[in-house]
């Protein structure tokens, strides 16, 4: 039985909310390092990566996992830029050095992509069986 309309347009605000606090922890955490070693960076994208396929896997939706992926999308781009004061929350890194900032930017839509334009693998309970009985 599919969800009806108004449960599906719910679910889906819902995923956009979730995918912008989501975006936010990222892009607010993804700069931190111990040493040498990116350490926010990498918890932020696996963070992301992981919510977006559990979307993807659990509600076999393509646009709750598209509402979640605008979310990160929308939340990166906001806290992006420089604040009313002058201040930055992803700073650029000095020539010649790693930035993670450009990485989280440019990994975000990546994986989004691939998690939602990879193929469905199910099987519905209600398709027909292959096997003759």
């Amino acid at each position: 039985m599919r969800p009806s309309v108004p449960a599906r347009i719910g679910s889906w605000i819902v995923a956009l909310l979730v995918g912008l606090v989501y975006g936010v922890a990222g892009t607010v955490a993804h700069a931190y390092a111990i040493g040498w070693f990116p350490l926010g960076l990498i918890l932020a994208v696996v963070g992301s990566a992981a919510l977006l396929l559990a979307v993807r896997l659990l509600t076999s939706d393509r646009w709750a996992t598209l509402a979640v992926a605008i979310g990160l999308m929308t939340a990166t781009l906001v806290f992006s830029g420089a604040g009313p004061g002058g201040s930055v929350v992803v700073p650029q890194a000095p020539d010649g050095e790693f930035n993670p900032g450009i990485v989280w930017t440019i990994l975000v839509p990546i994986i989004s992509a691939v998690v939602i334009a990879w193929p469905d693998t199910f099987v519905r309970a209600d398709a027909p069986s292959e096997r003759s009985t």
